[in-house]
């Protein structure tokens, strides 16, 4: 499994908001919620518009083209769970947010 890579730094994150950062060559969404921090591929499969970019609410971002909606704790799409986009393990360290691959047992 990957090591972990930090991202940015706590204070760079917003409190409900989606943040899209670069992780090993691709742009992944991080979200901060009162319940932890959760990291999916920033990329909306339908048309490519950027997750962190759109609505969050409760565990559930909707992209900002089209309002496909997806689960920010395992990546699935709401309206057809078949479909989904990576997951990826988010932790603190002191003040810096650390990512990496999620490994497929979790």
């Amino acid at each position: 499994m990957s090591e972990f890579e930090s991202v940015g730094r706590v204070e760079d994150f917003e409190l409900g908001q989606g943040k899209a950062v670069v992780y090993d060559g691709r742009m992944v969404a991080i979200f901060r919620t009162t319940e932890g921090w959760y990291a999916i591929d920033d990329l909306c499969p339908h048309m490519g518009a950027s997750l962190a970019e759109g609505y969050l609410e409760g565990n559930s971002v909707s992209c900002p083209w089209h309002a496909w909606r997806f689960c920010i704790k395992d990546g699935h799409w709401e309206d057809n769970p078949a479909t989904k986009v990576d997951c990826f393990e988010v932790k603190v360290q002191g003040d810096e947010v650390m990512v990496r691959e999620k490994n497929e047992d979790g």
